[in-house]
């Protein structure tokens, strides 16, 4: 017999002793103990300890005579089974049923269950229960699993869970419970839309407001000094956390009577809109109906705004100006507005002042700043090519070559990073102080640095001190760097670094960076990207991943060595005309915006003298 032939006769040889095993034997050979019967919850021998859960979905009053209703009627019910015994009814009130999130009675119950106090848990219906198919399986299977295990009867419904054939049917109208809430969310949502569209707005209690029987906004005398308190603290230069302090040490109260104030209330109440006259609506919206978790809206919903509303509190000079405050507070700004100033006159004609502060201000602003101090004439005028004088070497077509092209180790440069830049070593040692100044020129790109002293108004801290000398110090700008990452049209994904030129003049010295004229790092990983608008040839592959950093030039470079000698000659980066280098011009203040009428800071301080009477308060911060 070959071994293909034995292994066949082995497996049937198997396959005949399984059959002969499930022949099985005589039945009466076998003894059956009989199992429990489940018996009904409505047996009379059943002695089961019954807990009712009861809810209703909003704290509406109304509401009130549905909760009383269900309570009375399961009283009676659980009283008409003389073998059970009611151990407690559960009740939530003004709670939605689609998160179990507030559901504190319905968590009270679940850990009785656990404790093992209670045998059945009866309700109404599936959606009283709740309106989550993933809760209310996962709520019964877990009360299944309990020793000894719970059940839960829903009467409606005529469902008892500890039955082996009722989550089929659980699950269906679960589904359609969680969808009939789905649909009142949409109904609900729309329904706002509308509201919103047409000017009908939620007013809900403000600090300040009442409202008429109407429901309208109108002003309350008493909590409308605390307002105008607030508003005019902050606009003297308090912080919210000691508005907060002073309004708890004065015994002022909430809208809703608490009388310990917190700086989030207080930023609460300054940023509101409603307290200059305005509505904005749908600030947060509500991603999803099971969790009721809001959001803020950033334009994931349409919002609503409406001017002059209600009677206002605040003037909207004063409101603006506050956001403009607050906006700025985070970079450390400090003042009663920003402000942006730019050289009207001199070699540094046009330069502004960067503000490392305030935050508020575009690359538009500065630009709009520069051009400020130009009429239509200066603007227009190009420069004339230049002649060589007699016995003056011609160099036209002759270029100073780039200094990027040489050894930069030693050289003067700055590096800028999205978030923070520094300068080299050799630029602190030329200007010999520990604080400058930055001035951008946006029309041509020029960024200029001069010392200052420490108390300057926007001065930075560009070195440290260390026990081999001065060394090099970060210099961290979130409030300002990303806007001259605009103003010079660069890649906030990368690195610049700019090579400069030291000028010097009896009454002050400068740096000067030409920002046209820069290397760009990419750092590591930053994918390079090739034009799409230009059609792939052979020759032109795309670049890998590169494992480390790299330095980039401009790509005009490639055609030339540097910049024209002529160019170099007359352009601002030389100062042709030195006497007039003026870097202590602050130059005149610019404003972008319409003037705010901003209640000045004496009538402030009259007005906070007045309300809070104790002056002596404000008057040493």
């Amino acid at each position: 017999m070959n071994i293909s032939e034995e292994r066949s006769s082995t497996i049937e040889q198997q396959k005949s002793k399984i059959r002969d095993r499930y022949k099985g034997v005589d039945p009466n050979l076998i003894k059956v103990i009989p199992a429990n019967e489940e018996s009904s919850i409505f047996d009379e021998d059943a002695q089961l300890r019954v807990a009712v859960y009861a809810r209703v979905s909003t704290g509406d009053p109304r509401q009130t005579s549905s909760y009383e209703l269900q309570k009375n009627y399961y009283e009676d019910f659980v009283m008409h089974h003389p073998n059970w015994t009611l151990v407690k009814i559960y009740a939530d009130e003004g709670i939605s049923g689609t998160s179990l999130k507030h559901r504190e009675q319905f968590k009270q119950m679940i850990e009785d269950c656990k404790k093992g106090l209670i045998d059945l848990i009866v309700v109404k219906s599936v959606s009283r229960f709740a309106r989550n198919i993933v809760d209310c399986i996962g709520q019964v299977r877990e009360l299944a699993a309990l020793s000894p295990p719970v059940g839960v009867y829903f009467e409606t419904e005529n469902i008892y869970t500890r039955k082996d054939d009722s989550e089929m049917a659980l699950s269906f109208i679960a589904t359609m419970a969680q969808e009939e809430s789905h649909n009142k969310s949409t109904a609900m949502n729309s329904s706002i839309e509308m509201r919103f569209k047409y000017g009908i707005f939620l007013t809900p209690k403000l600090l300040g407001y009442d409202h008429d029987e109407d429901g309208n906004l109108i002003i309350n005398e008493a909590e409308a000094k605390i307002v105008k308190m607030i508003f005019f603290m902050y606009l003297y230069g308090l912080a919210p956390t000691k508005i907060a302090q002073t309004l708890t040490s004065l015994g002022y109260e909430t809208k809703l009577g608490n009388k310990e104030w917190s700086s989030s209330s207080i930023m609460e109440i300054l940023q509101n809109e409603r307290h200059c006259g305005d509505i904005l609506a749908r600030k947060t919206f509500t991603p999803n109906y099971l969790d009721h978790k809001s959001k803020k809206n950033i334009n994931d919903r349409n919002q609503y705004y409406h001017e002059n509303h209600h009677e206002p509190i605040i003037s909207r000079d004063d409101f603006l100006a506050v956001q403009e405050m607050i906006r700025n507070a985070r970079y450390g700004g400090k003042g009663f507005l920003p402000e942006l100033h730019v050289i009207n006159s001199g070699t540094l004609k046009g330069f502004v002042h960067v503000n490392p502060v305030w935050a508020g201000f575009s690359a538009e602003d500065y630009m709009d700043a520069s051009l400020s101090v130009f009429d239509e004439k200066d603007l227009q005028e190009t420069p004339k090519s230049h002649e060589a004088s007699s016995g003056e070497f011609d160099l036209r077509g002759y270029e100073v070559a780039r200094s990027q092209f040489f050894n930069t180790a030693r050289r003067i440069s700055v590096t800028f990073s999205e978030r923070s830049l520094f300068f080299s070593l050799e630029a602190i040692k030329k200007l010999e102080t520990d604080h400058i100044e930055l001035l951008v020129n946006p029309i041509e790109k020029l960024l200029v640095v001069h010392a200052v002293k420490k108390d300057e108004k926007h001065a930075l801290k560009w070195s440290k001190d260390e026990h081999k000398g001065k060394a090099k110090k970060l210099i961290y700008g979130k409030a300002f760097i990303p806007t001259l990452f605009k103003i010079f049209g660069w890649n906030t994904d990368c690195k610049y670094r700019s090579i400069g030129t030291y000028v010097q003049k009896d009454d002050g010295a400068v740096i000067i960076f030409d920002m046209t004229e820069t290397e760009m790092i990419i750092p590591k990983g930053v994918p390079i990207r090739t034009n799409d608008k230009e059609e792939k040839s052979p020759d032109k592959q795309d670049i890998p991943e590169h494992k480390s950093s790299i330095v980039a030039y401009p790509e005009a470079w490639m055609t030339s060595f540097g910049s024209s000698f002529y160019r170099i000659k007359t352009s601002t980066l030389l100062f042709s005309d030195m006497s007039e280098l003026d870097v202590g011009n602050a130059g005149y203040l610019y404003s972008n915006l319409a003037p705010l009428n901003v209640t000045s800071r004496d009538s402030i301080e009259e007005a906070l003298k007045e309300v809070i009477n104790i002056p002596e308060e404000i008057s040493d911060e």
